[in-house]
């Protein structure tokens, strides 16, 4: 069990991940998006959508550097483990709590809205439930095993073992004596990824980068005085017969 959970699932998320990813870009291009319902309502969405993709923002950059920063890196900077410690905690918390909120927020809207309602696939619901659980789970283990004195040092064990796993020699063996909410929490996580290619979710790999390079939408005002449609140009009069 413990190779199959650490040694053998997170290859089949990521295969998961890769070849469903391809194939919804080869297959369902029209399908690759957001399925936006705010034609139906946007006054909670606009306030909704923020919340969430800021929280959950927050939420992977604290993943990123928790389990790809190692330990000795943030102490050559002088962050020792008891301030590492305490930023994890409530920052990891409120990243957290914000992205739950944001959650919640969208699924009151999509219940009580009949038409988002009506909008709702199964395939949503799914999405829903292992997002906001994997989310909950996360905060639950780092709640459950800290006090604001210590906590369980993650960067010792898990960390190290999601690291291996891309030598391709995983060290399952770090995940032995890891808290049980921490090991449910990552597994949940893991059935996340590979659940990403077919929802909603595979909007996050076409953020709208090229707004940043692109050339300015150049705006001009009409000419002093000039009311009503432009004026004609030499060329393109109406003929006279």
């Amino acid at each position: 069990m413990k190779t199959l959970l650490w040694g053998v699932l997170p290859y089949l998320a990521v295969v998961l991940l890769v070849a469903g990813t391809v194939w919804r870009f080869r297959y369902d291009k029209f399908g690759w998006t957001t399925r936006s319902s705010q034609v139906y309502e946007s006054k909670l969405l606009n306030v909704a959508s923020p919340v969430f993709h800021y929280g959950i923002l927050f939420v992977l950059v604290g993943h990123l550097v928790g389990l790809f920063v190692p330990e000795r890196w943030t102490d050559d900077i002088g962050l020792d483990e008891h301030t590492y410690h305490l930023i994890s905690l409530y920052g990891g918390t409120a990243a957290g709590a914000l992205a739950v909120l944001g959650i919640l927020l969208l699924l009151y809207r999509r219940r009580t809205n009949a038409p988002v309602f009506r909008a709702t696939t199964a395939n949503d619901k799914v999405m829903y439930l292992v997002l906001l659980a994997a989310i909950v789970l996360g905060m639950w283990a780092k709640l459950a095993n800290s006090t604001v004195s210590e906590g369980y040092d993650y960067r010792r064990t898990i960390a190290p073992w999601v690291r291996s796993l891309f030598t391709l020699q995983p060290d399952i063996d770090r995940m032995t004596g890891v808290p049980l909410t921490y090991q449910i929490h990552a597994v949940v996580g893991l059935l996340l990824l590979a659940l990403i290619p077919f929802t909603r979710l595979i909007h996050m790999f076409s953020a709208p980068v090229q707004y940043l390079f692109r050339p300015y939408v150049v705006y001009r005002s009409r000419e002093e005085g000039q009311l009503g449609a432009r004026a004609e140009r030499r060329g393109w009069e109406k003929s006279k017969l």
